[in-house]
């Protein structure tokens, strides 16, 4: 297997457990909310405020290990 195949791999494995990680941590979130907003029902909006704010960072975490996996891909920094 030559560099390109072990740079194929290697991004796979970036974007597959990025997206087993923030599907996780999205999940966990929505759970966790919704056991605190029925336990508090008056908190609700500003739960929600912060669980937008926290599954839009989670994706972004994501989003940036896309990116990086296609810089690996297409713009190959180890010169295979």
């Amino acid at each position: 297997m030559g560099i390109g195949g072990l740079i194929a791999v290697g991004c796979g494995l970036i974007v597959g457990l990025g997206a087993l990680g923030a599907a996780l941590g999205i999940g966990i979130l929505g759970s966790k909310y919704l056991e605190s907003s029925a336990r508090q029902p008056e908190l609700m909006n500003s739960l929600q405020v912060k669980l937008f704010i926290i599954a839009g960072l989670i994706d972004a975490a994501f989003l940036i290990g896309v990116g990086i996996a296609l810089l690996f891909a297409f713009a190959n920094p180890f010169g295979g």
